[in-house]
Parts: structure tokens; C-alpha cells; sequence
């Protein structure tokens, strides 16, 4: 099977050597890596153009939805997620921390903060999705989540 890495990994200072033992790990499984390191664009446009290929060129995609850069996961993630339901395409994601959305923001902010209807709100008032998710319910949903790592997903695609 073909399957596309998504996920802020192409952005490590290891990039080269992650996406070498990803590879490894999805051939020891039988399984082809497909990541956007392939490619050998350098403008917006053309990884934008190449990432799209490659996503059509997969039969699933696995995605790391570990905060980055903030709270939530990568947007571009978030985006190629999105792109592959859209495709029929299965989708795995995995993070580190399996706690609910609404656990999580409350630990971030220091105390659970609720509105008068009960719902949990951040500190500017803004309702918390408490679906218990670790993640917004578009990914929640849309795709299976497991805590844990590259394999871990590998393995709930797979088995």
C-alpha cells in the first residue's frame, strides 16, 4: 500500500533521517512511504502541487497531529487530511497526548472555566469543543485518532 506522511516532520532539524526511518518502518510492513520530501519542488506552488500528487498517488494516509507551532496541528496537516476524505482515502492520525480537547486547553490554561450553560470556555470566553476528542471534531471524526506514535497508526491502519 501507498501510504502519504503528513505532518510538521518535514520541518525537524533531523527531517532527512525522520523521514529515512519512516520509510524503513512502512517497508518493514509491506507498505510504500509517500512524503513530502519527495519532491524536489522549492516554491509554494509547486510543493502545494506535488504534496496534492502524491496524496492522489496514496491508497491512506497516516497524520501527526502533535501540536505545532500553538495548540492545535499543523494546518497544512489539517488541510491534506481533508483533501484525502474528500478522496475516500482512509486516514489515521496519532498524537502524543490522547487526553480530550477540553482536558488539554484546561491544563494549557490552569483551571477548567465554564460558561453558565456548563459549557468550558478558554479565557476570552470562547466555547471548548468537549466531544471527548483530542482534537477538533472535523478531525475527530473524519478520521480514526490513536495515541501514540508513527507505528501505532501504521498498526491501527493495518490491523
Amino acid at each position: 500500500m501507498n501510504i502519504y506522511l503528513a505532518g510538521p516532520d518535514v520541518f525537524r532539524p533531523d527531517a532527512l533521517a525522520w523521514a529515512e526511518s519512516a520509510r524503513r518502518l512502512l517497508a518493514a510492513a509491506g507498505h510504500r512511504a509517500l512524503i513530502p520530501l519527495d519532491n524536489e519542488e522549492t516554491t509554494a506552488a509547486g510543493i502545494y502541487r506535488a504534496n496534492i500528487a502524491l496524496i492522489g498517488e496514496a491508497d491512506a494516509l497516516l497524520a501527526n497531529l502533535d501540536p505545532f507551532r500553538g495548540r492545535e496541528p499543523d494546518s497544512g496537516t489539517c488541510f491534506e487530511i481533508g483533501y484525502a476524505v474528500a478522496l475516500g482515502k482512509p486516514v489515521v492520525g496519532y498524537l502524543s497526548d490522547g487526553r480530550t480537547q477540553a482536558d488539554k486547553l484546561s491544563a494549557h490554561y490552569g483551571e477548567r472555566r465554564l460558561r453558565q450553560d456548563g459549557r468550558p470556555v478558554d479565557p476570552q470566553g470562547m466555547a471548548i469543543e468537549d466531544f471527548a476528542l483530542p482534537v477538533n471534531l472535523m478531525l475527530g471524526v473524519s478520521c480514526r485518532i490513536v495515541a501514540g506514535d508513527l507505528g501505532r497508526a501504521l498498526a491501527e491502519l493495518t490491523g
